[in-house]
Parts: structure tokens; sequence; C-alpha cells
């Protein structure tokens, strides 16, 4: 159940990212298992959708960051229709965020950097992974990472090019609070040339 805490025009801030900055610093300070959780939905060019529960890793006023593998079915997705829209589902506090915006892939540089941060199991799953693609059995992506292990044995673990980050730069929020008798509070940003406006949705 939610707190039903009432989210009037006077408790929200005029920006949207720092209204997300304060509900986000709530979760993770909530001690919740997994708090970078999110949905993130995307689509062919044709309009065939698709969604799947990523990690957020870094947010600021340039859009929010996720990585994974080139080859990805996501990734394949964002690179023919830049369109994406993610949800942050939070049931403890009775709170949703969704985002909607345009993704551009991130540079070389930050995406070693990142990359480099990485544990160094994980970095050798990136090389042992074809992400998406059809294996034959368990057994064969287990001896991608032994042989992967092996070839790195002793060296630093490179960033293999197949893998990296995008970024969303969103063009719309959506702020949802629960309230009780389904009296949801919703409020949505729309971005109208360099500024915000925000507007209050029924529920």
């Amino acid at each position: 159940m939610g707190d039903y805490r009432n989210l009037s025009e006077n408790d929200i801030d005029a920006d949207p990212f720092i209204q997300f900055e304060k509900w986000y610093r709530e979760r993770l300070g909530s001690g919740i298992m997994v708090p970078d959780a999110f949905s993130l939905a995307t689509a062919t060019p044709s309009g065939r959708v698709s969604v799947r529960t990523v990690l957020l890793k870094e947010y600021d006023r340039k859009g929010f960051v996720f990585y994974t593998n080139y080859n990805s079915r996501k990734a394949t997705h964002l690179l023919s229709n830049h369109r994406g829209a993610m949800l942050f589902y939070w049931p403890e506090s009775g709170r949703q965020v969704r985002i909607e915006g345009v993704t551009i892939k991130l540079s070389e540089e930050e995406s070693d950097d990142y990359f480099n941060t990485r544990p160094r199991e994980s970095q050798i799953s990136s090389w042992a992974s074809d992400q998406s693609s059809v294996i034959p059995g368990r057994h064969y992506i287990e001896k991608q990472y032994d042989s992967f292990r092996s070839i790195f044995e002793g060296k630093s673990v490179p960033r293999p090019e197949h893998w990296g980050g995008f970024r969303l730069i969103p063009t719309w929020f959506e702020f949802w609070q629960e309230r009780e008798f389904r009296m949801h509070d919703r409020l949505i940003y729309t971005k109208k040339e360099n500024r915000w406006i925000v507007q209050r949705l029924a529920p």
C-alpha cells in the first residue's frame, strides 16, 4: 500500500529533474533491493514494441543512462528507432515515474569509463555473451565465459566494441502518486521549446 501523501501543486517542483531527484533519493535510501531498476520500452521502426527491466546507472540534466550489448534486441531497436520510454514503479511508496524521450549512443570514452568500474567477472561476461542470440544450452555460455576468462588471465579486460551505453533525453515526464479510492495524483511535464509545462491529469 502507498502512503497516500498528497501531491499538490505546491509539493512538486517546476523542474522535473529536481522532482525526480527528490523521489529517487528517497527510493535509494529506503533499503529496497535493486532500487535502480526500471522498465525500458523500445520499438522497431514499424512499431513492434518490446519491454524489459534494466538498471539506471547515471542521470543528470543531459538524460538517463543505461548500458547494454549493442547487438541486443533493445539496442537494435534504439539504433533504428531512437524513441524510448522508461517506467519506474515503486509500490512501497505508491509511486510511479514515467519518462519518454529520444535516445543517443554514449561516446566510446563514456562507455570505457563505466566499463572500467565494472567487476572483472561482469567485464568478462560482456565478451562471453552475444546478448539476445539463440544458444544451444547453458553449457555453451559457460564454455564461452571460461574461454574468455583464460584469454584475459593476468590482463586487464578491454571493453568490447559491441558493448556500451545509451542516454535517454526526456521530452515528457509523469509523476504518479497513489491515493485512496483510486483518486491518484498525476502530474505531467511536457517540454515546449526550452521550458517545461506542468499539468495535472485525471486519475
